[in-house]
């Protein structure tokens, strides 16, 4: 229960008026959109795992806070999550835990780190590429597999040791991966698409 609410907050939290108007004024937007979230559905599939839930699969959460801003990227990603549902095999009673930890949380990690890379370094192109897009994203993908850890573990799911030799060791292979798609994703569009690219702005980081 407290999942869902948790989940119902961050998502009720990304609501903002001025942002769907935009949305539902420009079709570009849109197709942006649902391009995102039938990128990362399709990512989502692609998983492996030995024990029941604990799955492990590319994010690709960075790369669509950076493109679509954190308000339409907990959109994107609730798209995402309801196609899976009738897609595969995510069930709608682990919706709440999925959009937390899989969508909303490293949503909200990602925008927090591009905030504080905004405000206290240098506004270039390659430090948005490689801290922005690619060591966000590879830390994003590490803290979620840990975080998901702490869950089960606090529920009662699984012990510290059975999560320590089938789940956690994850985070230290799947941050590689993760840093790499999302940040050749980013470095593929602000070259040649970036006015898709929301957090991307030219006159600031290609001035200098």
């Amino acid at each position: 229960m407290w999942l869902t609410l948790t989940a119902a907050a961050l998502f009720v939290a990304t609501l903002n008026k001025q942002t769907y108007t935009a949305l539902l004024c420009r079709p570009a937007r849109q197709t942006g959109l649902f391009a995102c979230s039938l990128c990362i559905a399709l990512l989502w599939q692609i998983k492996a795992g030995i024990l029941e839930n604990l799955n492990i699969h590319i994010l690709g959460i960075t790369a669509v806070t950076l493109v679509m801003g954190w308000r339409l990227a907990c959109l994107s990603a609730l798209l995402a999550s309801i196609l899976l549902v009738n897609f595969s095999d995510l069930t709608v009673g682990q919706l709440p835990e999925f959009l937390t930890f899989t969508a909303f949380l490293p949503i909200y990690l990602s925008y927090s780190i591009y905030l504080l890379c905004y405000k206290f370094l240098p506004r270039h192109f390659f430090i948005y590429i490689f801290v922005c897009a690619f060591l966000c994203a590879g830390f994003v993908g590490a803290a979620k597999i840990l975080l998901s850890s702490g869950y089960f573990y606090l529920s009662g799911m699984y012990d510290l040791a059975t999560l320590k030799a089938n789940y956690m060791f994850y985070a230290v292979i799947m941050w590689f991966p993760e840093a790499m798609l999302n940040g050749m994703a980013i470095t593929l569009l602000i070259t040649y698409r970036p006015h898709w690219v929301k957090t991307f702005y030219d006159q600031e980081y290609l001035s200098r």
